[in-house]
């Protein structure tokens, strides 16, 4: 089974320093604030709440870009 990179748990911040080409999928996503300091310390599951988007499909997305 493979195990995911990228988890709910990981901040913006996290991603973003272990996989820079993921401000991409974060900016197609709508996050466009991913270089603001207070985004840095978002998780991703925190993100997708505030912005309501779809944490399965966003981490999939990701994961799939660093697979």
């Amino acid at each position: 089974m493979n195990k995911l990179k990228i988890t709910k748990e990981m901040t913006i911040g996290e991603v973003i320093k272990k996989y820079p080409k993921s401000v991409f999928i974060f900016m197609d996503y709508g996050l466009h604030c991913v270089g603001c300091p207070m985004a840095q310390n978002d998780t991703l599951e925190g993100a997708a709440k505030i912005h309501g988007l779809d944490l399965k499909k966003l981490l999939e997305d990701l994961n799939k870009k660093h697979s």
